[in-house]
């Protein structure tokens, strides 16, 4: 039929829609793209799931706990009581037969020097004397050091002189960051108390030998070998202990910044800043 419209013909436009569909934006310029719309709708959906959950933490927190369930504190079991001499003053204690002489000496006693590192027994940071012998106290009850004699690394040095080996470990740079560093020196003690005795290690030559021959930086190492740096000051550390056992004073490559070149340095600091 001729009044039939043919569906596939192109429609013509008047002047004034063609003038109107110019003056009408792109549609790239209309709207979000798909992109954008998914990247703000996570972020507002991880903002509404962060306030709710921190909603529900207020709501927590202003509960009154109920006795027992909420903040229940542990309960000590088989309590024992203790008296051991630290660093030479007799201390009295009440803990759990659980309890290692580790945490009796940082949470009881407050002597926070020995460090907790591994907690197994394989870094050595937590080295102590226990009578002169040195001991992981992380593994040591500390109801078994009834009566005994503990010493720290706070009770070795006398008021305001140092141990040997702690100076020598100052002369010779034998520690980094420093956590491991008491657990060293306790055991470098030891280590040289046990070498007067005459106990061998793995490396000793002669086990016959009543006594031990000044030892080498081998033997030192090996002896030290239970105590890990994770800092690496190893070559300082042997140093150290080498110079305490033999008593010979070795030539230090460096040393402490006098006032007068403190004052020269700053000095050019100062003239290279201007």
């Amino acid at each position: 039929m001729s009044d039939e419209i043919d569906e596939n013909a192109a429609l013509e436009l008047s002047a004034d829609e063609e003038a109107l569909l110019k003056e009408m934006p792109a549609l790239a310029d209309v709207g979000l793209t798909r992109r954008t719309f998914l990247k703000q709708t996570l972020a507002g959906s991880l903002g509404l799931f962060a306030l709710d959950l921190l909603a529900h933490e207020q709501a927590l927190a202003a509960l009154s706990p109920s006795p027992g369930a909420v903040f229940a504190d542990k309960t000590a079991e088989n309590l024992v009581k203790l008296a051991l001499k630290v660093n030479g003053i007799t201390k009295k204690l009440e803990v759990d037969s659980r309890v290692v002489l580790l945490d009796a000496l940082r949470e009881r006693l407050g002597l926070t020097g020995s460090k907790k590192g591994c907690d197994q027994g394989q870094c050595g940071a937590c080295t102590v004397l226990v009578d002169g012998r040195r001991v992981l106290s992380c593994l040591t009850l500390a109801a078994t050091c009834e009566g005994k004699e503990v010493t720290t690394i706070e009770g070795l040095a006398k008021n305001d002189q140092l141990h040997p080996m702690q100076a020598a470990f100052i002369k010779y740079d034998g520690f980094q960051c420093g956590y491991c560093t008491p657990g060293q020196i306790c055991s470098a003690v030891a280590l040289l108390e046990e070498a007067r005795r005459g106990d061998v290690s793995h490396v000793t030559e002669d086990v016959s030998a009543t006594t031990t021959t000044p030892l080498t930086d081998d033997q030192i190492r090996e002896r030290m070998s239970g105590n890990i740096c994770r800092c690496g000051a190893y070559p300082g550390i042997v140093a150290a202990i080498q110079e305490v056992h033999s008593g010979k004073k070795t030539a230090q490559t460096w040393r402490f910044v006098d006032e007068q070149q403190l004052a020269r340095v700053r000095k050019e600091d100062g003239n290279a800043a201007v």
